[in-house]
């Protein structure tokens, strides 16, 4: 559970990213170059999708130290929830649509995130990786000897 901070960091840069790559893409001017290069670079260098781009890349390096903490099947699933970030940012700052069935879905993928992370209260804390546990195993047969 000392990881969830790093985990909810992760949701929320990956959540933002994908709402500064919107707001990029919506900015673009319409009549872009006919070039496939220059239509890249036009893409590549807006603002908005840049610092998307770049939030992309902080999200990665925060979820890539979760995964060396905790177990993978522990730390994945807690991803969904950028669905449920995105979904309620675009309602306010593009006016999206929430209905019904998106709210549903919002439910069920909330109560799924807290279905994981209580099964994470106890073991996943204190559990180590397999890796980690060989190393160890292997340190302490060496000792032994």
């Amino acid at each position: 559970m000392k990881y969830i901070p790093f985990i909810l960091f992760t949701v929320l840069t990956n959540a933002a990213a994908q709402l500064m790559l919107k707001q990029g893409m919506s900015t673009l001017a319409s009549p872009m170059s006919d070039n496939i290069i220059l239509k890249l670079l036009q893409v590549v260098f807006n603002p908005w999708v840049f610092a998307g781009l770049l939030t992309f890349v902080i999200s990665m390096a925060s979820h890539l130290f979760v995964l060396s903490k905790v177990e993978l099947s522990f730390a994945y699933p807690f991803l969904s929830l950028a669905y449920v970030a995105v979904a309620v940012f675009a309602y306010f700052l593009f006016k999206e649509d929430i209905n019904a069935w998106r709210i549903a879905g919002i439910g069920f993928i909330c109560v799924g995130t807290v279905l994981i992370a209580q099964s994470g209260m106890s073991s996943h804390d204190t559990a180590e990786t397999p890796a980690l546990a060989t190393q160890n195993a292997d340190m302490n047969i060496g000792s032994q000897s």
